[in-house]
């Protein structure tokens, strides 16, 4: 995700810099050197007369009817990548499998994680039957194709565009950002990638970002479900870092952040597209953080699941990706997961000018009786139910859906 990010964000600062027609060659330029593939929604479909169709070019944001949907995979194969990452065992799994949506009118987007451990039913993909298998080796049965064809048959959700980041990437990604701070709340020790962080807060670049990110044995109950969390931590924070800084205003910058991250990318053929890149980029150019959510697929541990596997919450899910369908905003019931809390050093949030918080009644006394026959305050909103909308036009997520916004400051716990 943040390889994709910066592409989108170092476009729409040249934009904002040089104009449009500059934009789309820069980022020609950069895109020219990234590898790509074909999803099926890239080929041309053959009709019952036999004649051939050729898939429509590369919409503008604004002409894509209920949004944008992505798909973003992590990968963990260590061909090409050195042997910082341990041995090449062969094949790769999509290790980190994330969903973008991004709202029609730009006000919001949704990114869901889907845990590596979530079994799910693969559709038949290119080298590989329909069968119950776990989510992340749908990247080694029929390579990015495969994976967002695992997460439209999972989510109901058609996905135009793909894009997959190797390890190599994330370190060079990092070291041209300058670091991301990172708050810790517990002690994070993990031998496997060689992450080790007190309490307190850190800036990590380089082997240090991609250990915090691949960590799971160190946070949380050591399950992919607390790593999860722990990434939304990083993701929040980088958020923050590029919008408050001068990277978005730095378009040599982001140009050459973009150009480092473009040797370890895989895209899809129309998100590989220039025009596809700036339209999107414009979209998020001036998102509000509090209308971009990170959730993880909600899950729960199962009988009929093998050890270590987690099973979908199906309900809650519909629910989430109703929304989704429905180009609606979401609610979280709380901020925080399995590997992640609060951080009690967040700045505090002020007014914005001109604005008056809103009058409080007087605290109740405690020692009053409560007189349970006495009637319910008929002025009082009522709190909607998961799956209802609230007063900003939220649709309320089930309590089992976890995560955060991106202006929400959290800290990654270890897991002890």
């Amino acid at each position: 995700m943040r390889a994709v990010l910066t592409f989108l964000g170092a476009t729409a600062a040249v934009i904002a810099v040089s104009g449009v027609s500059l934009a789309a060659y820069a980022t020609w330029d950069v895109t020219r050197s990234v590898t790509t593939v074909s999803l099926l929604s890239d080929l041309p479909t053959e009709g019952a007369d036999g004649t051939s169709t050729a898939p429509a070019p590369p919409p503008s944001i604004d002409a894509i009817d209920g949004g944008v949907n992505m798909v973003l995979v992590g990968s963990d194969t260590r061909t090409g990548q050195g042997d910082l990452y341990g041995e090449d065992e062969g094949g790769a799994l999509n290790d980190v499998t994330m969903l973008i949506h991004i709202a029609q009118d730009h006000s919001s987007a949704t990114v869901v994680s889907f845990p590596r451990d979530l079994m799910v039913d693969l559709p038949e993909c290119p080298d590989g039957g329909e069968y119950t298998a776990p989510i992340n080796t749908a990247l080694s049965l029929g390579g990015l194709p495969c994976v967002v064809l695992t997460i439209e048959s999972l989510t109901g959700l058609s996905i135009p565009f793909a894009a997959m980041i190797e390890f190599n990437g994330v370190i060079e990604m990092s070291n041209a950002l300058g670091g991301v701070p990172v708050c810790v709340a517990e002690r994070i020790d993990d031998d496997y990638t060689n992450i080790h962080l007190d309490p307190g807060t850190w800036d990590l670049k380089g082997a240090d970002a991609l250990g915090f990110l691949r960590t799971r044995h160190g946070v949380g109950d050591g399950s992919d479900i607390g790593r999860i969390s722990s990434q939304q931590v990083f993701l929040s924070s980088m958020i923050r870092t590029i919008k408050s800084g001068s990277t978005l205003t730095d378009a040599t910058k982001l140009y050459g952040l973009a150009k480092a991250a473009a040797s370890n990318m895989t895209l899809s053929d129309r998100l590989a597209s220039p025009d596809t890149m700036v339209s999107i980029a414009l979209a998020l150019k001036d998102m509000d953080l509090s209308k971009v959510s990170f959730v993880a697929y909600p899950n729960y541990y199962a009988d009929w699941v093998p050890a270590g596997k987690v099973a979908p919450d199906e309900d809650s899910a519909a629910i989430l990706f109703a929304a989704i369908a429905a180009d609606q905003p979401i609610a979280l019931a709380q901020t925080g997961g399995l590997a992640s809390a609060a951080d009690p050093n967040a700045p505090a949030v002020t007014p914005a000018p001109g604005t008056v918080p809103p009058a409080t009644a007087p605290p109740a006394d405690p020692s009053a009786p409560v007189d349970p026959s006495a009637p319910a305050d008929p002025s009082a909103p009522a709190t909607p139910e998961p799956g209802e909308v609230d007063a900003s036009g939220a649709v309320v997520l089930p309590g089992d859906v976890k995560g955060q916004t991106a202006a929400d400051y959290t800290c990654s716990i270890g897991n002890e």
